[in-house]
């Protein structure tokens, strides 16, 4: 089932184009990864699905239904847990979990029951009656998760959750979202952190000046680039004779010499064994070997041309 689908999504802020006839789908037990730039169109398509922005054109529906401002009836299914910390310093944790499951959730006898859930959920049972600014960056990204989650949404949205948090804290949050996954909620989630989406997501979608430019599994992202291993290997006796062997191998994309390091980008289809092949032939003596396969980070600037904006 589609949990979410977007069509031809088109929204402009008077010359910017921030979403240029955007589609999106995702699936029921999913969790969608949403890269892009810094001002790439993220937060916008996240706030236009939610209907907290207007747009000039396009189509959005939410668990197969058109969804529009007053659709409340499909926004009690969605939790969100924004990037900035959304909750009230006037509040203690549990009278802020309390206070945001009760936006959902009219049932006290209910809602307390939900809000323990989430308190230990989050691992904030000892910190109930502590005001958020008593909490630490990682304690209040948990508090802000606590509040997103706790009336138990079906769909829900992570904008960059883990924003200048430790990693134990990181950590702690991606397993969470991971049970939450487990237990049935779909996930939308934004990330700068490209390791994190690696590590959670079940399908990513890589977009630029509001267009999807790539979309699929993270096996798949990597397919669609000519980019292979990035070797490096320790000579016993480095030259440039043995760097101009190795370019001469095909799908060498670079060979340099880094004091008695010889660091190698591969294209897609060489590998180290075959690189050691050469160097084992030449009568090349090497000691320590390092190989890294590559990664979604590799992949990102590849597709987008660029570092991440500011």
């Amino acid at each position: 089932m589609e949990i979410v689908s977007i069509t031809d999504l088109t929204k402009r802020y008077k010359e910017l184009t921030a979403l240029d006839h955007f589609n999106l789908t995702i699936e029921s037990g999913e969790v969608f990864g949403l890269l892009g730039p810094n001002g790439s169109g993220k937060t916008t398509a996240i706030n236009c699905i939610l209907q907290l922005l207007s747009f000039e054109k396009g189509e959005i529906e939410l668990f197969g239904q058109p969804m529009s401002p007053t659709r409340y009836d499909l926004k009690r299914r969605i939790g969100i847990v924004p990037q900035n910390l959304a909750v009230f310093d006037e509040l203690s944790v549990i009278e802020n979990i309390d206070y945001f499951c009760s936006l959902y959730v009219a049932d006290k006898k209910r809602r307390k029951e939900l809000v323990a859930e989430a308190i230990d959920f989050v691992g904030l049972g000892d910190f109930t009656k502590f005001r958020p600014k008593k909490l630490s960056g990682g304690l209040a990204r948990r508090l802000n998760i606590a509040c997103g989650i706790a009336h138990k949404p079906e769909l829900i949205f992570f904008d960059e959750p883990t924003v200048a948090v430790d990693p134990q804290s990181r950590n702690a949050i991606l397993e969470g979202i991971q049970r939450l996954n487990a237990e049935g909620s779909t996930i939308l989630y934004t990330s700068h952190y490209m390791e994190e989406v690696e590590q959670i997501c079940t399908r990513i979608m890589i977009l630029d000046h509001g267009e999807a430019l790539a979309q699929g599994t993270n096996s798949e992202l990597k397919s669609m680039v000519d980019i292979g291993e990035k070797i490096e290997i320790e000579l016993a006796a480095p030259s440039e004779r043995v760097v101009e062997r190795v370019k001469q191998l095909p799908l060498v994309n670079s060979a340099s010499l880094d004091g008695s390091m010889l660091k190698i980008s591969c294209g897609r289809g060489l590998g180290l064994g075959e690189v050691l092949d050469v160097l084992k032939a030449d009568g090349v003596e090497y000691g320590r070997v390092y190989s890294e396969p590559p990664t979604l980070n590799d992949v990102f600037l590849a597709i987008t041309g660029k570092e991440l904006r500011d």
